[in-house]
């Protein structure tokens, strides 16, 4: 299991030195839930006001077009504008910042992308030798065709788009009608879709963290729910549903499968290297035993409330902790500090 590990500091010389920029949707929100984005928009104004106290030489953007340009006065890029409303803008800050050799927090492009793309992760997943359910991804433009629905014991299918995050635009269908309707709605919106039989279970989360150069894991944490046949829908997700069911998030030491599950998160997390942090997600049937990948997100969440900062206050460390850490490691990467 994870061993003990300790935060990185970055000397106050390099802090005033760096000139960050910090780019997310809300990154000038000045706080409390967003009618559209509800806490996510909290979240954003939690790390602007984490890094803000660090003490960095920080600036703000909520918009791509800072970069359109060689920006002035910018030594490194933490992006959080991830979501921009189009498909692959998980791709747009990694290659704006190659374009300009700005440094950035996170993944390059190809692998921001593979993480991004669904149906493309569950095959490095397989390469690595780890157990993914059947799926299949209906691309836009390409063919529907019964043939490819992969198999459900259940005679249930879950569909989202192949590049959703926070459970956008999934449903479930129990026919072939069902599904093609799915299908058709994702499509309409601009997206490819991917489809898998439903997977009984909870949500095992596996979060790293890069030290040294080589991904760390922190502790394992899962999502203990009441109705796991229930759909957890993005609304519930950004608190924009009133009295939904609150998964509880709490560490999982599971003394049978918790070493099957960070053996496998650790096959995954190495064909993915650097990458700074991200998350790996499980679907755990503690029933059987049974163990399936669900998807990877290497800009996951750094919210205090969520999976990675509630990882890294079991592993010791604050909110403050984990994030100077990260930029500590990146910049260490990089060439800007010493080791």
């Amino acid at each position: 299991m994870t061993s003990s590990i300790e935060p990185l500091r970055i000397p106050d010389e390099a802090k005033e030195r760096i000139r960050t920029l910090f780019m997310a949707k809300h990154a000038l929100w000045g706080g409390g839930m967003h009618p559209e984005d509800g806490n996510h928009a909290i979240y954003h104004h939690e790390v602007r006001t984490t890094l803000e106290n660090l003490g960095l030489n920080l600036q703000m953007a909520n918009s791509y077009d800072v970069l359109f340009q060689q920006p002035e006065g910018i030594d490194f890029v933490f992006p959080l504008l991830n979501r921009g409303g189009f498909v692959n803008s998980e791709m747009l800050i990694p290659v704006l910042c190659n374009m300009h050799r700005i440094p950035y927090l996170g993944a390059m492009p190809f692998l921001r992308g593979l993480g991004d793309d669904k149906s493309v992760s569950k095959l490095v997943c397989t390469h690595a030798g780890v157990p993914t359910a059947p799926w299949f991804c209906y691309r836009r433009g390409a063919e529907v065709s019964e043939e490819n629905l992969p198999p459900s014991a259940d005679g249930r299918w879950v569909i989202k788009p192949n590049a959703s995050s926070a459970s956008w635009g999934i449903s479930d269908a129990f026919d072939w009608f069902g599904v093609t309707n799915a299908i058709a709605h994702i499509h309409e919106q601009g997206h490819d879709a991917i489809v898998e039989p439903y997977l009984d279970g909870y949500d095992v989360q596996c979060a790293f963290i890069t030290l040294d150069g080589k991904p760390t894991a922190l502790p394992m944490l899962w999502y203990e729910r009441e109705d796991t046949q229930k759909l957890w829908t993005y609304y519930e997700k950004r608190d924009l549903v009133p009295n939904a069911e609150k998964a509880t998030l709490k560490r999982f030491d599971h003394a049978e499968l918790a070493p099957k599950i960070e053996q496998m998160a650790n096959a995954v997390a190495a064909e993915l290297v650097p990458f700074d942090y991200g998350r790996i997600e499980f679907r755990v049937d503690l029933k059987t035993g049974e163990i399936n990948f669900i998807e990877i997100n290497l800009n996951c969440n750094l919210w205090s409330e969520k999976v990675m900062a509630k990882a890294a206050a079991q592993a010791g460390f604050s909110h403050a902790d984990l994030l100077e850490t990260l930029l500590a490691e990146s910049w260490r990467r990089y060439g800007m500090i010493s080791a």
